[in-house]
């Protein structure tokens, strides 16, 4: 596991000159904002104190503008004061998630903290070898702020002191959601307040399992009377009967070859991706174990094995 660190404090000695101003547009995601949230607060918990977490952000890029959609977690660790990433672990995840989305493309690098310092410029200078001008986008999550306390920030180089040096330019930034991020932070937001009730999601499900409860509950009612009906323990009412047999009548739209074809179709897409994520998984520890099993050869200790994803 890689070394944590501390949250830097902000360093005005990082920003380029006010009248500078940024290249490019941003489009953010809200799952972006998410998925930084869900991984300082898991490192949180797991160290027992507020600690940086470190990511790359990927997407899409058309001349200026710039779409942030997804996020990947870095490994890292500090040696002598300095953040140093793991690349090789950077280099298999990207592997791994071009299989997927292959139009999705690095952008930059996302951190904690409140606002860039001298040490962001030394991690941010180690990206320019998978992207020429990197994007870096800074959560705050300790902000005490109506506003998204998120910054994003664009690389230039500048003279200080008569020495070209990276300095940080502050650049505006749009939030771009799909329906499924809508319908997920609309759930997250009404479930994280005990006062504002369930989200439209889960109230939708809701009402329907129980529609589904109560049509269940009736078919059993009718069945009860047919059953009884047939063993003479009730008098036979032709027009409950006609009924019942209207209401079956309407049953066999559904055994039609189309809806069987339709039906199995959608199994057995279901089914593939479910075994689509079974064979990832597995490729995945397989790589990792065959990498521990180099490492372990490089010492001496057997034949070399190629990894699944080399």
């Amino acid at each position: 596991m890689a070394t944590q660190m501390e949250i830097d404090v902000p360093n005005a000695g990082v920003m380029a000159s006010p009248g500078t101003t940024g290249s490019v547009t941003v489009a953010l995601h809200p799952l972006v904002i998410m998925n930084i949230s869900e991984h300082w607060t898991r490192v949180k918990a797991q160290e027992g104190k507020p600690t940086q977490v470190l990511g790359a952000v990927i997407g899409q890029q058309k001349g200026r503008k710039i779409e942030i959609m997804n996020s990947i977690e870095l490994l890292f660790d500090e040696v002598n004061g300095d953040v140093v990433i793991d690349m090789e672990y950077y280099n298999l995840k990207e592997g791994q998630f071009k299989q997927v989305f292959s139009e999705m493309d690095f952008l930059g690098w996302y951190s904690t903290g409140d606002g860039p310092t001298d040490s962001d410029i030394k991690i941010h200078k180690q990206f320019f070898s998978i992207n020429e001008s990197p994007v870096f986008l800074q959560l705050n999550p300790q902000a005490r702020t109506s506003d998204l306390p998120i910054s994003l920030y664009e690389s230039v180089i500048d003279l200080l002191k008569g020495e070209a040096t990276v300095l940080f330019v502050d650049i505006p930034y749009t939030l771009a959601t799909e329906e499924a991020e809508r319908i997920g932070v609309d759930h997250v937001a009404r479930m994280s307040t005990a006062d504002t009730g369930d989200s439209s999601t889960a109230e939708h499900l809701v009402a329907q399992h129980s529609s589904i409860k109560m049509l269940h509950n009736r078919i059993k009612v009718i069945l009860a009377y047919i059953q009884a009906a047939q063993k003479d323990e009730v008098a036979k009412n032709h027009d409950i009967l006609r009924e019942a047999y209207s209401l079956c009548y309407r049953l066999p739209v559904l055994n039609s070859q189309r809806f069987g074809e339709d039906y199995y179709t959608q199994c057995n897409d279901v089914c593939l991706m479910a075994y689509l994520g079974a064979m990832t998984k597995g490729s995945n520890t397989m790589n990792q174990f065959l990498n521990k099993f180099n490492v372990l050869y490089d010492k001496g200790m057997g034949r070399r094995v190629r990894g699944l994803f080399f």
